[in-house]
């Protein structure tokens, strides 16, 4: 399970941006393309792991799942990719060259509580 590495990455990632910052992290947003490679729910059950005995040891992983996008290399149509099968351009029957959004994994905000609170 590739994605107990990458929730551990992710947390490392979290605690370097959240350094300096007065506060708890509660929640941590991202955003997981649907071609990143990585799934959702493992991810998640990953990150409850990995989280043990951190500073982010109560924060809730918040998944923002993106859906696959290809754009036409004749007319430059974008649409969403929704299997992995071959795709044709559904405005000239070209096939998609090329996919431009789907991939990503990546940290979108934090949720900070004042330690003060």
């Amino acid at each position: 399970m590739h994605e107990l590495s990458i929730a551990l990455n992710l947390i490392d990632g979290v605690i370097e941006l959240a350094a300096g910052h007065p506060g708890t992290v509660r929640a941590v947003h991202i955003r997981l393309g649907a071609r990143s490679g990585v799934v959702a729910e493992a991810l998640e059950s990953a990150f409850v792991i990995a989280r043990h005995g951190t500073c982010l040891e109560h924060a809730e992983l918040k998944v923002e799942k993106v859906p696959a996008r290809g754009r036409c290399g004749e007319c430059h149509t974008e649409y969403l990719l929704l299997s992995d099968a071959w795709v044709v351009c559904a405005v000239c029957g070209s096939p998609v060259c090329e996919v431009v959004g789907g991939r990503e994994l990546e940290i979108t905000a934090l949720e900070m509580e004042d330690s003060h609170e």
